[in-house]
């Protein structure tokens, strides 16, 4: 892929996209990264360095040569107001994609140019380790072409998909962006009651921990639903069954999901104002 793609930030999140994009095939000499924190240059840089990226402290440090397709914003919210608008010299031929919670195609529409084109993007952490899931909208001067390549660099990380109504990026982030949060609560509420069964806590942790992690494999990798890999593990009359009969129960899991991702999304909400 020829894409040249300018990196704003280079934390977790835009360290994990930067090393998908150069395993997928992107030359390291096409993406510059914008990154201001000497520390996180120490930890992270070097590998990227050695493959061809170039890093520099401030935008005004990029060389004028350096024409990119794509700029992406993998900065914290409370820093966009501050970042974005040094690169509206962009707007006229960079398609720009954010990664920031809350920060909506508005706000860079007004912070860039109502001509821009934006994509908004919510990917959550397990891109870190290759298997993230990333949900992207745009506005509509984005073309199908960017469209198109916007979901490649998100598969570089994951699964990836696109939707056509912004408003849908709150539940997009109660359910994958905060969602992992969710799945390691599981692990850490199944180990505890491990531990309060009679094991161990290392004999517990490593039963949950592999259990939660072996059957989002199994998921993943099957034809069949959740609902029916469920069923498929719950003999009539057997421990299953019984364990479920609380888990799905009143009050059960179900309702406390349901009320934990509307609460979620109220908060979304309130933080994109």
């Amino acid at each position: 892929m020829d894409t040249r793609i300018l990196l704003v930030g280079c934390g977790k999140m835009g360290g994990a996209l930067l090393g998908g994009w150069l395993d997928q095939g992107i030359p390291g000499t096409n993406v510059h990264a914008i990154e201001p924190n000497e520390n996180l240059w120490q930890d992270i840089a070097g590998p990227f360095i050695e493959q061809g990226v170039t890093f520099n402290a401030a935008p005004d440090e990029l060389g004028a040569d350096f024409e990119p397709d794509f700029v992406l914003f993998a900065v914290k919210p409370q820093m966009a107001d501050e970042v974005v608008p040094a690169y509206k010299k962009y707007a006229g031929s960079a398609t720009f994609i954010s990664i920031a919670a809350g920060k909506t195609i508005a706000f860079f529409e007004s912070n860039l140019s109502s001509e821009a084109a934006i994509i908004r993007i919510m990917p959550n952490t397990p891109a870190a380790v290759r298997r993230g899931i990333s949900i992207a909208c745009g506005n509509a001067n984005v073309s199908e072409a960017a469209k198109s390549t916007c979901l490649e660099l998100l598969n570089a990380v994951g699964a990836a998909s696109w939707i056509d109504d912004e408003s849908l990026i709150d539940a997009v982030t109660a359910v994958s962006g905060s969602g992992p949060a969710y799945v390691f609560l599981l692990a850490e509420t199944m180990t505890q009651a491990g531990i309060e069964a009679g094991l161990s806590p290392e004999i517990a942790s490593l039963l949950a921990v592999h259990t939660v992690a072996g059957s989002g494999e199994l998921l993943v990798q099957s034809d069949s639903d959740a609902e029916t890999l469920r069923k498929n593990v719950s003999s009539p009359g057997g421990t299953t069954e019984a364990a479920l009969s609380i888990l799905i129960g009143e009050n059960g899991m179900q309702e406390l999901m349901s009320k934990a991702i509307a609460k979620a999304v109220e908060r979304s909400k309130e933080l994109a104002g």
